[in-house]
């Protein structure tokens, strides 16, 4: 057996291109008869768990990162709406200060000043009256009461008892209203 070796190791030393005859015909890495299949599998499965990890860490970083955005978004816009707000304060404390020194006149201007102040603010923060005139509208409008009206056609609003608000195409609040029967 060890001749047959020597002979063979021999050979391979003679050969010019330094080829053995297996390694001359194939170009192609083909599987290796060394490496344990169900190391490889293993090897697989632990690449593929890096890669699901890695993902999930990247997932937790973006759902931390939206709910931060979410978070300084809100407290922006409540700022923005402090800032609208604060010249109301003013209005409403100049309003107190003349009612303590019992100017009625004032008191009713300073009242009224608040209240187109306010009024400005949420307008120009998108807030808009529903419209009362015309038909009942349910979708707009919660009826109060149903009288008994002559002139007006069933369903028509007759008196408004609290007016209602939108918030762009949100209901904020119906308009409570009285309709004719």
């Amino acid at each position: 057996m060890s001749g047959e070796h020597l002979d063979a190791t021999v050979e391979e030393e003679s050969d010019p291109t330094g080829l053995t005859p297996e390694a001359e015909g194939s170009d192609e890495a083909g599987p290796t008869p060394d490496v344990d299949p169900m190391a490889q599998l293993a090897a697989e499965r632990d690449e593929y768990l890096a890669d699901l990890q890695r993902l999930a860490a990247e997932f937790e970083n973006y759902r931390k990162r939206a709910a931060r955005d979410q978070e300084r978004l809100v407290a922006h816009a409540h700022e923005r709406l402090v800032r609208e707000l604060l010249p109301v304060l003013d209005d409403l404390e100049r309003a107190l200060e003349a009612a303590e020194r019992h100017e009625e006149a004032a008191l009713v201007g300073g009242v009224k000043l608040v209240e187109q102040s306010l009024r400005m603010a949420l307008v120009k923060e998108g807030l808009v009256e529903i419209d009362t005139d015309g038909a009942f509208d349910p979708h707009v409008h919660e009826a109060l009461l149903a009288r008994p009206h002559g002139d007006g056609e069933s369903g028509a609003v007759l008196e408004v008892v609290q007016r209602g608000y939108r918030l762009g195409d949100k209901v904020v609040r119906p308009a409570k209203v009285i309709i004719a029967e």
